[in-house]
């Protein structure tokens, strides 16, 4: 049976030459993971950037315990390229927000909050500037975003009792140090949490 919905790319992982599996976060039905067939051949890898917005049009087998496949992917938002450098900025960030939900976001529930949340943010982060204009904003998008997921999670910062992760760095070393306290937070609410791999990579991209 054909199903469509909207989803957020959380990663895109091979499990051989012809088939890989997608992990994405749909309005329809939360966390799915999807086999998809012919990466470069019946299916552009870009479609599948993480922490875009994309459409899926997927097969759902009549066996439950197999998993859809997707038969159609179109890219709606995500990680708008103006330069090589504004590129270089946001896909590090996107990175590093889609393997956070990888590590959060293990429901297959449908929740049309928080995937309004995360699609707004997908958009936002797309549309914000490279320049001077948007640099401060930019370089705290992540912060920004980590705080107003845990409130989203249902684990939301008491700012009396965390004073420090509730005030935006100025700096790359207070956007370090505060990042690393975040993750922290999130290890203490979390079952599934690791610390992101890409968390040396960001904390090194901003001045």
């Amino acid at each position: 049976m054909l199903h469509t919905t909207d989803a957020i790319v959380l990663a895109l992982q091979p499990q051989s030459d012809k088939v890989h599996l997608l992990h994405a976060y749909t309005r329809a039905g939360g966390r799915v993971n999807y086999k998809v067939y012919g990466i470069g051949k019946h299916h552009a890898a870009g479609v599948y950037t993480p922490f875009s917005l994309i459409q899926i049009t997927a097969d759902y087998p009549s066996v439950p315990s197999r998993l859809p496949s997707v038969r159609e992917a179109t890219r709606l938002m995500g990680e708008q390229r103006h330069s090589v450098g504004d590129d270089f900025y946001k896909h590090s960030i996107a990175l590093f927000l889609s393997e956070v939900l990888y590590r959060t976001l293990r429901h297959p529930m449908p929740d049309d909050r928080l995937f309004d949340f995360l699609a707004s943010a997908v958009i936002h982060l797309s549309s914000l500037p490279c320049d001077d204009s948007g640099r401060m904003e930019l370089s705290n998008f992540h912060i920004v975003f980590l705080v107003s997921l845990a409130a989203q999670l249902g684990f939301a910062i008491d700012e009396n009792v965390y004073p420090e992760l509730m005030t935006l760095p100025q700096n790359r070393s207070e956007r370090q140090q505060q990042l690393l306290l975040l993750c922290n937070y999130f290890a203490e609410h979390v079952d599934t949490w690791q610390h992101p791999k890409s968390l040396e990579i960001l904390s090194e991209v901003f001045d």
